[in-house]
């Protein structure tokens, strides 16, 4: 895996997401398994080409992709995408505004889901520990 594209790709990955995922990426490109080429394009795509632009700030970016992955409903890729907007400087106000400004758009049913995941990985980085999630309030 020397091709430049994906070594700026996996740079970029390790920048948002640490340098553990960016190994773990790594391992994976190198493996040439099931899906190893997926996740090439991915590194080289998503994280080289589009996350290195110098048209927004990351912060900005991060706002943009967890809208979209709120309205798909992604809890997966959204679960990543809140650690990566925290690394990226957004705070747990920011990620409410964001549930807030996509709420007329996407609906309750999709907010919610949403916010269950922020309020996770809020809880998995030491913050907002106290605030219940709709399960756990009974309202689901």
């Amino acid at each position: 895996m020397t091709d430049k594209l994906t070594q700026q790709g996996l740079y970029v990955f390790g920048e948002l997401m640490g340098e553990a995922a960016r190994n773990a990426m790594a391992a994976g490109l190198e493996s040439n398994g099931f899906a190893a080429d997926l996740g090439k394009l991915a590194c080289q795509f998503a994280f080289a080409s589009v996350w290195d632009r110098d048209g927004l700030e990351r912060k900005h970016r991060s706002l943009v992709v967890l809208s979209v992955l709120i309205a798909l409903r992604q809890a997966d890729e959204l679960r990543n995408h809140v650690r990566i907007a925290l690394n990226n400087g957004l705070t747990p106000r920011e990620l409410e505004e964001c549930l807030i400004q996509t709420l007329p758009y996407v609906g309750f049913p999709a907010v919610s889901s949403a916010m269950t995941v922020m309020i996770e990985v809020l809880r998995e980085r030491g913050i907002s520990a106290d605030t219940p999630t709709a399960h756990e309030r009974g309202l689901l």
